[in-house]
């Protein structure tokens, strides 16, 4: 058993807890996290990006989806914390597991800063039916948790108007628009990428995302953003002066929610307001429980953001092939492995103009580890290349210009007859819904399909999203767009597909113990020119396919005549970025295959 979770335990004796319950989120429901929020990975041992982990007197279980499961396996491994694999047949949902499992008079606890609302009033109402009594003001990881790092106060910056494309003046005229159309008088605010995005700002609080910690209140009348004011430098104070923005300090927010005037009506996100921000509300507020309106108008891309995205995915390609060059020619050669290549990789990114971080945690897999969806490599499970099999290389970056995600699967040599069919079985679901034209009103969960009819024929699947959203400069997974054929809550599968979205496009397959195939281009949804009653999908990254991993005559003439459309385009925008030596080989791995 590991320590921690003893530990934990023992301070659950101590206070009386029964039942203790840590998610991966911090105060804001991020997807990534500062170190001083990774309380269910110090306690557990697994650092997925998703998960929930549930300790009791005797049992704890941990709950993650199907990206995670080999990895969950791994770490969790004689830590005496037991997989419940998401989804699966046969295993219960955390909510089904509390039901069957809190008994009367028990103490439940959680921090409620750390859970959404939407999902806390779930876990209340259960309480409530089992007889069990919920504590939502309780930190237990802290109190074992010796040398916990500070909460993040790094400095905030501006992001000028000629990269983000809109003053925050107009950004928020279409916010209180919204407001009046709601009937609403305050608009709360707890996630960093809407705020951000709304202030033209951004951070460097949170791993993988450029975005500040803080809080805002917005009014008919009033902007105040409730910050640690150790971030903010003369520049952005002077800014932030010169557009009406109050700063207050971080926590201050929970005393003026409680101290707002009867009557009034605020509107905020259930999923992405955490349960103290809501119970310091007052009782006789209305509340008006719908989707931040910063999410959609974020979601749809302005043109200058748009023009930049595809400067972006230029230089992020340019970056990705000289990298693709560098494995085909050196790679093996010189001993790389799978953490040594990402070194690599981010020294490619960084000779691009623009460049700010990584826009998460890379996923490099060789061999069985590309069959691990989510896999990270460290120093235990650390690999060296081979001249045969397949490499999968999911990365992505962020730039002033705005933020890429692409997946590539690359042969290291040569190839299986069975790793060639599942390859071009993947790149044409990926060239299915690449080509797809479709109604406006259409949602990813129409679309979804044409991704995977291509493996679904052979009897295959993958255990994930086929698509989502994707932010500027800020979330790489943003909602509400995305593609999935079941539209689980939370997952905006059902979400109307808009002129200006950027979604990705990500089919794969994985066979255990074996290898990964994953093949992903961001794709922005635009009118068709011949008629705008329908919609179409342009490709924004540009980098090539593996055309030695491909199966030709298993595609059809309109997939093949895609893809030589798709390799023309990366070697027109990528070549002029290249030394000759590496242009000529663009050349001859982007050439046309035979229809």
């Amino acid at each position: 058993m590991r320590e921690q979770l003893r530990l934990l335990r023992k301070e659950m004796a101590r206070m009386g807890i029964g039942a203790y319950l840590i998610p991966t989120d911090d105060f804001h429901g991020s997807e990534y996290t500062g170190e001083h929020f990774n309380c269910r990975a110090f306690i557990s041992g697994f650092t997925g990006s998703a998960g929930t982990l549930l300790v009791m007197e005797d049992m704890a279980g941990l709950w993650t989806d199907g990206r995670y499961f080999l990895q969950a396996a791994s770490q969790l491994e004689g830590s005496g914390i037991t997989l419940f694999k998401m989804g699966e047949k046969g295993v219960p949902t955390i909510d089904e597991y509390l039901k069957a499992n809190l008994s009367k008079g028990m103490i439940f606890g959680f921090d409620a800063r750390c859970v959404m609302e939407d999902r806390a009033e779930k876990y209340r109402r259960i309480a409530e039916e089992c007889g069990a009594r919920l504590d939502t003001g309780l930190d237990l990881v802290n109190a074992v948790w010796e040398d916990r790092p500070e909460i993040s106060a790094k400095p905030a910056w501006i992001l000028p108007q000629e990269y983000c494309g809109e003053s925050l003046a107009d950004k928020v005229s279409k916010v209180r628009k919204k407001l009046d159309e709601k009937g609403a008088d305050i608009f709360l605010l707890a996630s960093l990428d809407d705020i951000c995005w709304l202030l033209n700002v951004r951070g460097n609080d949170v791993d993988f995302t450029p975005v500040v910690l803080g809080y805002l209140i917005l009014t008919r009348d009033t902007i105040t953003w409730y910050v640690q004011e150790k971030s903010l430098g003369k520049e952005i104070r002077t800014y932030l002066e010169a557009v009406h923005v109050r700063i207050k300090e971080y926590d201050r927010i929970y005393e003026d929610l409680m101290n707002l005037e009867s009557g009034l009506n605020v509107l905020y996100q259930p999923s992405r307001t955490n349960y103290a921000l809501s119970l310091s509300l007052p009782h006789d507020i209305r509340r008006i429980r719908e989707d931040n309106p910063t999410q959609i108008l974020k979601a749809v891309k302005n043109p200058t953001e748009i023009n930049n995205e595809r400067k972006a995915h230029i230089k992020d390609g340019t970056a990705l092939t000289r990298f693709m060059y560098y494995l085909k020619k050196h790679a093996v050669s010189r001993g790389e492995t799978e953490v040594s290549l990402a070194g690599r990789l981010v020294e490619f990114r960084k000779e691009q103009d623009h460049y700010v971080e990584e826009s998460f945690a890379p996923i490099i897999g060789y061999g069985e580890h590309g069959a691990i969806i989510h896999y990270s490599a460290d120093e235990d499970s650390d690999c060296r290349v081979e001249d045969k099999g397949f490499l999968l290389v999911d990365t992505g970056g962020h730039y002033l210009e705005g933020t890429t995600d692409t997946t590539r699967t690359f042969a290291m040599g040569p190839l299986t007859q069975e790793e060639k069919e599942m390859y071009t079985a993947v790149l044409r679901g990926h060239i299915g819904l690449s080509l797809a034209r479709f109604k406006r009103g259409c949602s990813g969960l129409n679309l979804d399909i044409l991704a995977r009819t291509p493996l679904w024929d052979m009897g295959l699947d993958y255990n994930h999203g086929t698509g989502h959203g994707v932010g500027y400069l800020l979330n790489v997974h943003e909602g509400p767009n995305s593609f999935h054929y079941r539209d689980f809550p939370g997952r905006n599968a059902g979400s109307i597909l808009e002129p200006g979205m950027i979604t990705s496009d990500e089919p794969g397959i994985y066979l255990e113990g074996k290898f990964g195939v994953r093949l992903e281009n961001m794709i922005l949804c635009s009118p068709d020119p011949e008629d705008e009653s329908f919609l179409v999908f342009e490709p924004l990254t540009m980098v090539p396919f593996d055309r030695e991993a491909i199966l030709p005559h298993r595609m059809t003439r309109r997939e093949i005549e895609w893809l030589n459309a798709y390799h023309a385009k990366v070697y027109e925008n990528i070549s002029p970025s290249l030394p000759p030596e590496e242009r000529q080989w663009l050349r001859e791995v982007t050439a046309a295959l035979p229809c």
